[in-house]
């Protein structure tokens, strides 16, 4: 049995030898021929060979050919692709052809005669190619010539190769911008909505009610004067059914009160951002604004809550407990003062006038008595809240507040407050809404990614802007100067006799400021300082005594950049260091040139500022009609390569939003896990 087996087992390896030897003669064979005809023909010969006439593929194989499938020779996975997509082309456009064909036997009769449809599709085609010849039937431009039918795929392929290799570079910057502008422009999704309206999908579809209406007269005068006036004033205004400029208080309706405090500061008519934007708050609309600084963005907000406030108290009386009717957050403590105090003398001049009820206002910072400001709550009940977001939250927190009659919510320096180190604080103080209410966001530098953010979060929002977001203020005359940073505190002394005081310089560092103070105090200059490193008291006496006028420089950093305004003039604003981020710059310069008045701002440059900074300046001084300084001129501009596109994350000019230093500055922030403190911590979440 042995030897049978053993012969058996080599009839069987002998057997399978010679299939194998006949298999390779077969591949060999198919091989060559495949290499004399082209493979892309033999494709798609082979996938015509196995569709049916409706353009079908069917699986067909040869019964006498069991081995077929060992008979594939190889080819490369990128080149088979490529030749399956240009077969699966002409497939479609076979498809496409004999579909037409049918269309055409059946416009000509039904018949079905192939030397009838011939003659119809040659005809066609000679009258499609000649463009002077009369039209003969009534069917030439509904049937086009079935050779000249291009499929979307074979339209983005052929004008992939016509693109030059500067066009194709232009491409690919844009996909570039637009991944990282995805990337780094990640607002906080509930930064302006409530956790619970999120997770139960709660969305408002109308604006707030409101008792407000305009004038008749006003409204009689139609959208074309209304918007003769925007273009007369440079308003901007994008939105729905927006209501109409009005270009005095007394139209606007305002309790006589109210009218009484304007006439006694001096305010005659109000202000372009006032004119549009007064109108769209009091009509209840979700607002945001842009304008210049020192363009009266503080009462377009401010007079809104106070004549809601009134409405509100007039309709039912406030309790103990009860409030606030409206809050406005800021983000920095002296910014709050400032408006709480603007606010208050609206509501004092109410309160004390016969007929009208008593309105309050609360403060709520950091560095005071929590006990005190909850003092008046507790005890009176409260209409309107000026506060800082850390502070707030804190309350908030403590349920020692809340907000269940909050329906107006104002946020200034809007695009501070919504970015890394105040989104946090922002979205929790939004948590504890149940109900619908009124937003207004305002900053005189308001990139397009919160623009957008804010588009897609308001309902119906209104955008006004006043000239362009992000661009320095026309009445400030900019210097800047070359001067190297062993000499520019005793440089400073010179700077100063270019105007009378008040004087402010602002500095990037706390070390800084303390130096510059001691040497002015030296040289016999009255001065005083603030900076996030100081008490609270030391922050309120300087500023006091610098509104008093009794100190003549103030030296700080960006913690008085945004926002404050002071009694008396600012004359001249001294840059000691060029900030990192030119939106910060727009805002310092923003302390001079305030309500109309010429204000001169010189700002320090040296090779140890950054290049992208200083040419957003260039730009900035380009833009404003300014001197540039040759040491700015001899900069090379990016923005010719990319046709003079600005940076669309910050709102910087002078690059673009691959190079931008926000981005990078973010992304440390956001990898560190601390928090934003604008110009090394003075008031990135401040209290």
């Amino acid at each position: 049995m042995s030897l049978e087996k053993k012969d058996t087992t080599e009839d069987e390896l002998s057997a399978w030898r010679k299939e194998r030897g006949r298999k390779r003669e077969r591949r060999k064979q198919q091989q060559e021929k495949a290499g004399d005809e082209d493979e892309f023909a033999a494709l798609t010969r082979t996938l015509n060979n196995v569709s049916n006439h409706n353009g079908i593929i069917d699986e067909v194989a040869d019964p006498s050919d069991n081995d077929a499938s060992d008979d594939v020779p190889f080819m490369p996975l990128a080149k088979r692709k490529k030749l399956e997509k240009e077969a699966l082309i002409s497939t479609m456009a076979h498809r496409r052809r004999h579909i037409w064909m049918a269309d055409v036997e059946t416009e000509n009769g039904g018949t079905s005669d192939a030397e009838n449809s011939g003659e119809t599709v040659a005809k066609k085609s000679a009258e499609n190619d000649d463009s002077d010849q009369k039209n003969d039937g009534p069917n030439e431009n509904k049937n086009p010539d079935p050779k000249k039918v291009e499929s979307l795929l074979d339209s983005a392929t052929a004008l992939q190769e016509t693109l030059t290799e500067e066009e194709r570079a232009e491409k690919l910057r844009k996909e570039e911008e637009s991944r990282i502008m995805k990337e780094a422009s990640k607002v906080q999704t509930n930064a302006l909505q409530a956790a619970s309206e999120l997770a139960k999908g709660v969305q408002y579809t109308d604006s707030m009610p409101s008792t407000w209406t305009c004038p008749r007269f006003i409204l009689d005068q139609g959208e074309d004067a209304w918007e003769k006036i925007r273009k007369e004033w440079h308003m901007e205004v994008e939105g729905v059914d927006v209501p109409p400029p009005c270009k005095r208080f007394v139209d606007m309706k305002f309790a006589p009160p109210i009218l009484e405090v304007l006439k006694r500061k001096g305010i005659k008519k109000p202000t372009p951002i006032q004119m549009q934007g007064l109108t769209v708050a009091l009509a209840g609309r979700d607002l945001i604004g842009i304008a210049f600084t020192g363009s009266g963005k503080t009462l377009t907000f401010g007079l809104p809550l106070v004549t809601i406030a009134l409405e509100e108290e007039l309709r039912m009386p406030l309790l103990p407990g009860e409030g606030p009717i409206g809050i406005i957050l800021a983000p920095s403590r002296e910014l709050v003062r400032q408006t709480y105090e603007v606010v208050t003398e609206f509501c004092d001049e109410i309160s004390k006038t016969p007929g009208y009820p008593e309105l309050r206002t609360q403060l709520v910072i950091g560095g005071e008595s929590v006990k005190d400001q909850l003092m008046t709550f507790q005890t009176q009940g409260v209409h309107s809240v000026i506060a800082t977001p850390g502070r707030l939250r804190d309350i908030l927190k403590r349920k020692a507040m809340n907000l269940n009659n909050c329906r107006f919510v104002a946020l200034d320096e809007a695009d501070r407050l919504l970015d890394l180190g105040f989104d946090e604080e922002l979205g929790e103080i939004m948590n504890n809404f149940n109900h619908q209410r009124q937003n207004l966001l305002f900053s005189a530098t308001f990139p397009k990614k919160f623009q957008d953010f804010a588009r897609d979060t308001l309902i119906k929002p209104i955008i006004v802007n006043v000239g362009r977001a992000g661009a320095a203020n026309l009445d400030v005359i900019q210097e800047v100067e070359y001067v190297k940073d062993d000499v520019k505190i005793p440089y400073l002394l010179q700077c100063l006799q270019k105007t009378a005081p008040p004087v402010i310089i602002f500095c990037e560092r706390k070390g800084d400021v303390d130096d510059i103070h001691e040497y002015l105090l030296l040289k016999g200059v009255d001065a005083a300082s603030i900076h996030g490193g100081k008490e609270q008291e030391e922050r309120n006496e300087a500023i006091k005594d610098f509104k008093a006028g009794s100190k003549d420089v103030l030296v700080a950093t960006d913690v008085a950049a945004k926002g404050l305004d002071f009694p008396q003039s600012i004359q001249h604003v001294i840059n000691f260091d060029m900030p990192s981020e030119i939106e910060n710059y727009v805002h310092r310069i923003g302390r001079t040139g305030r309500c109309g008045k010429t204000g001169v701002a010189t700002t320090f440059i040296n090779k140890s500022c950054e290049e992208t900074t200083l040419l957003d300046l260039k730009h900035l001084l380009k833009e404003a009609r300014q001197r540039i300084p040759p040491v700015l001129m001899m900069l090379d501009d990016p923005r010719d390569k990319n046709g003079g596109a600005g940076c669309s994350y910050c709102g910087g000019l002078g690059h673009t939003v691959v190079d931008c230093p926000k981005i990078d500055k973010n992304a440390r922030q956001m990898a560190s896990g601390r928090k934003d403190a604008l110009a090394t911590g003075d008031y990135g979440g401040d209290w």
